[in-house]
């Protein structure tokens, strides 16, 4: 007999029932794994759950989703003895936003394998929570700089739910990931999703980015009217931005490197703004490409690093 996937917890599952709002919930998913620049998604994930006391609803089996193997979750030895090892899990609890409004949070692990099934068990969980919404949001490696204002790329399966604004992106082919696929799976079913992907400059992505887990929060609460409360992470931004001119002051080369970076960045907002053809303002399909495989091959080689 095949093992469940998903373990119902009843005492929060009636939690959410006896919580939740009329006219649909909402659910947010923001996993570890694959790609997240900056850090945006997991620190969006970690912000929800230390200003609140999340209620357990639902407990993914991650040893039927994780190829340890080929993503190894991390341990400590100190002196003679193993005293700390970083649990996979995959979660989903209920917690509030600032004004008290409940709404779901799946947290953890993005699943190796199963990608199907996995899904399949979200739009269960869709179904039976009375979910009327679902958001994801993480952070893309991208040629801006950090001395501009961070913009997101917002897509989903509901077109009346996005901005009706010029995209930066024509047609691109990228390697696929759960989180997208779970957007695409729901648009065959008529399921309204939106993700919000935060363009977070390539040179900082491999870093702790507190400022893009706050665009992060403000693209979600523009689309779900939830209250994040994205000032929370103003002192641990304001720590990175003093690293940052830290380390640029050091790099002559960066600092030509964001120079010419920001000269783009206001080519391309100038061109947007007068209604100009944004054509050649636009990096490639085969330029964002190449920029998405660079960093997927500095991720699989250094891990993240905090600022």
């Amino acid at each position: 007999m095949e093992r469940p996937l998903v373990t119902w917890d009843a005492d929060g599952v009636k939690a959410w029932a006896d919580a939740a709002p009329r006219e649909g919930g909402v659910l947010l998913h923001s996993l570890r794994g694959f790609i997240d620049a900056g850090r945006a998604g997991a620190l969006v994930a970690d912000h929800l759950l230390s200003d609140d006391a999340p209620v357990r609803v639902a407990t993914f089996d991650i040893d039927q989703l994780l190829d340890y193997r080929s993503r190894r979750p991390e341990m400590t030895f100190s002196i003679n003895q193993w005293t700390a090892y970083d649990e996979p899990h995959l979660a989903l609890d209920m917690v509030h936003d600032g004004e008290g409004s409940p709404f779901l949070l799946l947290h953890g692990f993005e699943p190796d394998i199963q990608w199907e099934r996995y899904i399949g068990a979200v739009r269960e969980i869709v179904d039976r929570l009375g979910v009327g919404l679902t958001l994801g949001t993480h952070g893309i490696p991208m040629a801006v700089p950090h001395t501009r204002p961070l913009t997101v790329t917002l897509h989903g399966t509901d077109q009346d739910l996005l901005p009706d604004t010029p995209s930066m992106f024509g047609t691109v082919t990228v390697p696929a990931s759960a989180q997208n696929l779970l957007e695409y799976r729901f648009g065959q079913w008529g399921m309204p999703v939106v993700n919000v992907a935060v363009h977070v400059p390539h040179y900082l992505a491999q870093s702790t980015y507190p400022q893009a887990a706050q665009r992060a929060l403000e693209g979600l609460e523009d689309v779900s009217g939830l209250d994040l409360d994205p000032g929370a992470l103003d002192a641990a931004a304001e720590r990175a931005t003093e690293e940052i001119g830290r380390q640029l002051a050091e790099s002559e080369d960066v600092q030509a490197l964001v120079e010419a970076l920001e000269n783009q960045y206001d080519a391309f907002h100038e061109a947007r703004g007068r209604g100009l053809p944004l054509d050649d303002q636009l990096p490639s399909a085969d330029e964002i490409a190449a920029e998405f495989e660079k960093f997927l091959a500095q991720e699989r080689r250094d891990p993240p690093n905090q600022p």
